[in-house]
């Protein structure tokens, strides 16, 4: 899969293809929809399937301060998209100057002069340029300009998460921010990941028998609310079942948010530099303050315990 940062990395040679527009942060199972209906015309028509996606988040641009915390970077997304066939995610910066381009001005500069497109795939509720003045109404009008189809895909799936409302990343983010990994996997169709570099924190868990990775987790990225979990630390390609604490550690009166992960009956790893990953399969409880280092020790003993079981029975359940 070809993976573009701004208009000019387009090869000059491009030709015609079957383009989606859209933030898709966390490719939920409602993007995944999209997504694979683009890919899927794009196979029909035998030509490549495009996603087209903004780093900055636009609303940051727009409004200063109000970045969302983000379900999935960059690279993870594009190699989401990667395994449901897209051809070529393309990244556009987006600039102040970026943002005042007009809807018309938008669908000349990128869908008709850069990708050629053949059609476009988007979701009911899609708006774009400046103002968010564009709407798929208007995009259809400029399709029969420009020669390109537009199809609209109702995105809106629904289950248990959330109450039953529909999936959404802003569904999803509140769920992560209240600890509900169970309801955010069940949007994404897996469990949610944070990722980062292992870096030197207190090192209170070696001390305590329970060596943990320190994750230093990219900027913006939506952390789940405080406690305890379990779920997986991957190191490459490989997937450790581990046991995550999510929060200040106020046994010991931390401050510093941090996210520790405890690869389960591993001795001797060293991981510090390392860029890994942490999935979160489920919430076990929450943080807390203990009357002794002993009355600690004795729950993290059952936290690993009860971790192992449940990623155990998940594994199965795969």
């Amino acid at each position: 899969m070809q993976r573009w940062r701004g208009l000019e990395d387009i090869p000059q040679d491009w030709g015609r293809s079957v383009v989606t527009i859209g933030s898709y942060d966390g490719v939920h199972r409602g993007h995944q929809l999209i997504i694979k209906h683009a890919v899927d015309r794009a196979r029909e028509l035998g030509v490549p399937c495009v996603v087209v996606t903004f780093d900055p988040h636009p609303s940051e641009v727009v409004r200063p301060g109000s970045h969302p915390p983000l379900l999935a970077p960059h690279h993870r997304r594009a190699e989401l998209m990667g395994e449901l066939g897209v051809d070529a995610v393309l990244v556009l910066p987006f600039t102040t100057e970026f943002s005042k381009l007009s809807p018309a001005d938008f669908v000349v500069k990128v869908l008709v002069d850069k990708l050629h497109a053949r059609a476009v795939v988007e979701g009911p509720n899609f708006r774009f340029g400046h103002r968010a003045a564009g709407n798929v109404e208007f995009l259809a009008e400029q399709g029969t300009v420009y020669d390109f189809e537009v199809e609209v895909v109702d995105l809106y799936v629904s289950g248990e998460a959330g109450g039953g409302e529909p999936f959404s990343s802003t569904l999803t983010r509140r769920l992560v921010g209240e600890g509900d990994v169970t309801g955010a996997a069940e949007i994404l169709g897996r469990p949610h990941r944070v990722e980062g570099v292992v870096v030197r924190g207190a090192q209170r868990g070696r001390e305590l028998g329970f060596p943990t990775a320190n994750v230093e987790t990219l900027p913006h990225t939506a952390i789940p609310a405080d406690g305890v979990y379990a779920g997986w630390l991957h190191v490459g390609d490989e997937a450790m079942p581990a046991a995550i604490s999510v929060g200040t550690n106020p046994q010991f009166d931390g401050t510093e948010r941090t996210v520790e992960a405890y690869a389960i009956d591993r001795v001797g790893l060293d991981l510090y530099g390392l860029h890994v990953a942490v999935d979160f399969l489920a919430y076990v409880r929450g943080q807390a303050k203990f009357d002794s280092l002993e009355a600690l020790l004795e729950q993290m003993a059952e936290d690993v315990k009860r971790c192992k079981e449940l990623v155990a029975e998940a594994s199965a359940g795969r």
